[in-house]
This record gives C-alpha cells, structure tokens and sequence, in this order.
C-alpha cells in the first residue's frame, strides 16, 4: 500500500461535542484533510510543540522523551499513520539508533507530538484517507479562483473566515461519527470518582480507559 505524506493545519476545538478536540492533517500534494480525535491533554502538548513561543517551564512528557533519546543517540525517523478501526487511529513510530531500526506502537497523539519534536515526517495509508480523509470541493474551487483573481502576494486563502467555518462544519460532523467517550462517558462523574476509577483501571492494567479518564482529569483542569 501506497504511504501519503501528511502536514499539521493545526487543532480544532468541537463546536458541538465539550471536551473533544480534533487535530487537523492536510494531505501533502491533495486537498483532502485528516481529523484526529484528541484528548485536552495531547492537545496541549501538541499546541506547544506547534508555538516555538510556548515554553513550559519544566520538561513536559514528550520534552523528557526527546531530551532522552537525544542523550543515547536515538533518533524518530518518522511516524506511520497505519489502521483505522471503529474511528481509532493506530500507529507506530520509526525509530532508529547505531543504525539499527525499530517499530514502536504508540496513540497517534503521542506519535504526532513526538514527531514535532523531532521535525520527523508523518504518513498514512492512502486506503485510511480514503476512509477517513475529509475533502473540502469549496476549498478547492476557492482556491482555484484565489489563483485567478489574486497574485501570489495577496493570496491567503487558509484565513478566509469562510473557508474556516466550513472546515469546522466538517470536522463537528466527523466528530459526531466517531465514537466519542471523552466527551461523555465519565461527564457526570466527580473528581473524586474519576481518580478512583483511574486507580482501578492501571491496576487492572486497562491503559485505554485509564488514558481516557487522564483526559477528562485534565479537562477539568484546564
């Protein structure tokens, strides 16, 4: 299967989900978009590995995790994009060190927030943008009058308020298709609650549920 390369657009907060966040992939050389479901947590860390002028003032999990590979020689080479099941995306880091390469299973958010810090590319399968890729046809042929009525020094297409509303519509009606669990599972539960349920699941070994809680831990305290 064929590898498409992708870049970050950024990350969108849902207009109609509280808590779930959707980070946005543009498809390198097409026009089609790739939502993720994040959490506020790998939000976060990846919006700062984006800002260079946002500087955390102690080492934030990712930070710790490059410093270290940077002291043993161990380098991200880059970040496959590579199953798609029940609106979950898997995927796995290249790594490589004294020449030696290895695969790593990792959350894509994680993948992604790695892969910024080490200015190593991302891709997918072109079969998972089939599925899940998001094509904009009024971008396009915005774009493509942009390009008629405007030289390149004036075209700044990506800020028009229109384009970005339909973008959003988009990715609220990809998000209403995935299964959401944030967003909703564990509202209704307390603080309390949720650190009790937290302890269970890592003792239970159920780092699934146990990252979700974390998110929704850090949602409130935000």
């Amino acid at each position: 299967m064929s590898l498409v390369q992708l870049t970050i657009k950024g990350i969108s907060y849902s207009h109609t989900q509280n808590g779930a966040y959707a980070l946005i992939l543009n498809e390198v050389n097409g026009a089609r978009k790739l939502p993720i479901v994040i959490g506020a947590f790998e939000a976060q860390a990846i919006a700062i590995a984006i800002e260079e002028d946002l500087k955390p003032p102690r080492p934030l999990t990712h930070d710790l995790f490059k410093t270290f590979c940077d002291r043993f020689d161990i380098v991200v080479k880059q970040v496959i994009i590579h199953k798609l099941v029940d609106g979950v995306f898997f995927s796995s880091i290249i790594c490589e060190r004294d020449g030696i390469e290895e695969i790593i299973d990792a959350r894509t958010s994680d993948a992604i927030s790695l892969a910024l810090r080490f200015d190593a590319p991302i891709f997918t399968y072109q079969n998972i943008l089939d599925k899940a890729g998001i094509y904009l046809r009024e971008q396009e042929e915005a774009d493509h009058n942009e390009e008629e009525d405007f030289d390149d020094e004036d075209d700044d297409f990506d800020n028009d308020d229109s384009n970005d509303e339909s973008l959003n519509d988009a990715i609220d009606e990809f998000l209403n298709l995935v299964p959401n669990e944030k967003a909703s599972e564990f509202a209704s539960l307390s603080v309390q609650e949720l650190n009790d349920l937290l302890e269970m699941a890592v003792l239970n070994e159920d780092y699934e549920k146990a990252a979700r809680l974390r998110d929704e831990l850090s949602k409130r305290n935000l």
